[in-house]
């Protein structure tokens, strides 16, 4: 079994070679080699041509009654590094500010035990390109891959968190994670002079309109009890003072905490459109892209199991948390196969995202050895 000193060298390394979505070649290669060097009795890899930085990883199972499907994502972040760290990244503005140099080297080091150690029920490792952008996990299930021996009848995955105790492990019923839906809204008027704003149709005021009324969605279309956030991070229009802008361009999310929220918050932003082109007597186009960044939302069963036995196991520290507004596309396999995202606790002051964020490596065997529990808990009730 790999060791804690193999465990940080491992994360260090891959801390080193960060790499952008559908382009972690080096980061693959790392991977297949690392798997390439354990005892390959009871291992099959399989890679995916139209994916190729993607890695499925089958482990037969000496009686197996399911499949029990891990999965880990191995992208990184645009993010300039300024951790000071000796083994920082490589990669000018490339990091693993999300963490995903840890989540691929515990996977890595709960593969390896079973690699030594047969499971009762066949296991697939499902080690994913493209969670920031581009929808991996999305992409693999369109393309066919999880059929046959690599279908999972359940699937659990973990992301790491810096609010909570190194090691730790927090989960919750229900929703874990919000759905995300990435909005563009192009208004298009008429540019004209600033002193003749009646020959021309200004868009700056058009925009202005739209986000001030898609201020009310959430305060009085969503239940109060429930959250949703809408978020315009970009406005553009114009090109100089003194020219009225014909065109203007908004960008923004949405981040719902069940798909029927995001479907009705869409809902409003469409018809919201609509009212501001016919009030401004311009024309509005609200596009709305979720891919496959679906609400994480965790199956009743399977999470109480999980929830159960972390709490009950005194060599783990189980803390149950409160539902994140951050985004997963694990979300979309848990709406095709049922299953559970949990956290592990990595205990940092810098937050997810963050140019010096700097996850305790304390974390990397307290998870191997937790999820490693739980999965032999988990083949020994049918």
């Amino acid at each position: 079994m790999l060791s804690s000193k193999d465990l940080i060298d491992i994360r260090r390394h891959f801390h080193q070679i960060p790499e952008l979505a559908l382009q972690e070649n080096e980061t693959a290669k790392y991977l297949r080699d690392i798997i390439g060097s354990f005892k390959q009795d009871y291992l099959e890899l399989k890679t995916i041509e139209s994916l190729p930085t993607a890695t499925l990883v089958h482990v037969n199972g000496s009686n197996p009654t399911r499949t029990i499907g891990y999965r880990c994502d191995i992208d990184a972040l645009p993010v300039t590094e300024h951790t000071g760290l000796d083994y920082q990244s490589k990669n000018l503005g490339k990091m693993h500010a999300c963490g995903h140099d840890i989540h691929m080297t515990v996977a890595l080091g709960i593969l390896n035990y079973f690699s030594e150690h047969q499971p009762k029920d066949n296991l697939v490792f499902f080690f994913q390109p493209a969670e920031e952008s581009e929808n991996g996990g999305k992409i693999a299930y369109e393309l066919g891959v999880f059929q046959g021996k690599w279908c999972p009848d359940e699937f659990y995955g973990l992301h790491d968190n810096p609010q909570l105790p190194a090691g730790s492990i927090g989960c919750r019923m229900g929703t874990l994670f919000a759905g995300t839906t990435e909005v563009n809204v192009t208004l298009k008027g008429k540019g004209g002079h600033a002193a003749y704003p009646q020959l021309a149709n200004d868009m700056v005021v058009s925009a202005s309109e739209f986000i001030s009324q898609v201020q009310t969605v959430i305060s009085r279309s969503i239940d109060p009890i429930q959250s949703g956030v809408i978020t315009f991070g970009k406005l553009t229009a114009g090109t100089i003072r003194n020219v009225i802008a014909g065109e203007a361009r908004i960008e923004g999310t949405i981040r719902g905490l069940n798909q029927s929220m995001i479907k009705k918050i869409d809902a409003r932003l469409k018809a919201i459109g609509k009212g501001i082109a016919i009030s401004f007597d311009c024309d509005v186009d609200v596009e709305l892209n979720q891919g496959g960044y679906l609400p994480v939302e965790n199956n009743p069963e399977l999470t109480d199991n999980f929830i159960n036995f972390m709490k009950n196991n005194k060599q783990i520290e189980f803390i149950e948390t409160k539902p994140a507004m951050t985004g997963e596309d694990f979300g979309y396999l848990l709406h095709k196969f049922p299953g559970t995202m949990f956290w592990l606790g990595v205990e940092d002051d810098s937050q997810l995202h963050s140019d010096t964020f700097n996850p305790k490596e304390t974390s990397i065997e307290k998870g191997v050895k937790a999820i490693i529990q739980f999965i032999e808990f988990r083949m020994s009730n049918n």
